[in-house]
């Protein structure tokens, strides 16, 4: 196989249809398909298999997207590792970010980033946690930010930071809390929450668990910037991280209190394959996005409520 057959096989893989491919190949059918034969034959295996709408990728082809994918982005990476020699930070850099972190700083760390590295081309998209470990591990993404996932995992994890879960609701609200609220009681407040597919809902659910307890939210919304607004304007409250909390802290929509037994607190960190070069344009986008995350959990923190003395 060679450089244009991988790239021809990945662009037929994303697109699941010969001419869409060979459209954004810019070269005509017949060519896309000797060359995707010609590949086949050399790595032994049928690689495709034809659908009423197109084609899709047998085992052996998923395999190779996998292979294939991680040895095109070290490529690009070489590429770009070249030109910093003369100076210039550039390159391609697709970024997945679990929606805490995207909601919060994504606007303001994208800005910086086109502002101070104007050849770099930034892609990012939102996402579960799960599905962006999935993306990293397939070569579709660069890069995950995500919650620290449990168990053994086969990317590799740069930590970003540690921060606390905090309560939040509706300053002048009628329900009574004290400074420091006990996680229990949870049991008796009718809350808003992301639902079981969320991974803040995960560490919420193992927490309250830990406590003998289970969670019973009154509603259950996966758009963190939608849950903040509820609150604020109910007399409902949520539980999240203080990213997510901290824009609407800053604007005093929202007040926050600390947790205890358990306190609970999540790890943040990005993710990239260790087969995969983590090129100096990765490093300069992580470097920005990750002060901005721990900027804005130091923010929130320093926000937490009070008692008067």
């Amino acid at each position: 196989m060679d450089f244009k057959q991988m790239q021809y096989f990945l662009c037929l893989a994303q697109e699941g249809n010969v001419t869409r491919a060979a459209r954004q190949l810019n070269i005509v059918q017949p060519a896309l398909s000797m060359q995707i034969a010609k590949l086949e034959k050399s790595v032994g295996k049928q690689l495709f298999y034809r659908q009423a709408h197109g084609v899709a990728l047998t085992a052996a082809g998923e395999t190779l997207v996998k292979l294939a994918g991680s040895i095109m982005q070290n490529i690009d990476h070489a590429r770009e590792e070249m030109a910093r020699l003369d100076g210039t930070i550039s390159g391609r850099v697709s970024i997945g970010m679990i929606t805490s972190a995207a909601q919060s700083t994504l606007a303001a760390s994208s800005a910086k980033i086109a502002a101070r590295y104007p050849e770099i081309q930034l892609l990012v998209c939102e996402g579960y946690t799960e599905m962006l470990l999935d993306w990293v591990a397939a070569g579709q993404l660069d890069i995950a930010i995500v919650n620290m996932p449990p168990g053994k995992s086969t990317l590799t994890a740069h930590h970003i930071l540690d921060e606390q879960m905090m309560l939040a609701r509706r300053p002048g609200s009628a329900l009574v809390l004290p400074a420091i609220v006990p996680y229990a009681r949870l049991k008796d407040i009718d809350i808003v929450i992301p639902s079981r597919r969320h991974g803040l809902r995960r560490i919420l659910d193992a927490a309250a668990a830990e406590a003998d307890f289970s969670l019973k939210p009154r509603l259950e919304i996966d758009t963190l910037s939608a849950i903040c607004e509820v609150v604020a304007t109910t007399d409902l409250v949520t539980v999240l991280p203080g990213i997510a909390l901290h824009a609407a802290l800053a604007q005093g929509r929202l007040q926050a209190h600390r947790l205890k037994k358990p306190a609970i607190s999540r790890a943040v960190v990005w993710t990239t394959h260790p087969r995969r070069i983590v090129s100096a344009a990765m490093t300069a986008v992580m470097e920005i996005i990750s002060a901005d995350l721990l900027a804005a959990a130091k923010q929130a923190s320093r926000l937490t409520f009070t008692a008067p003395r």
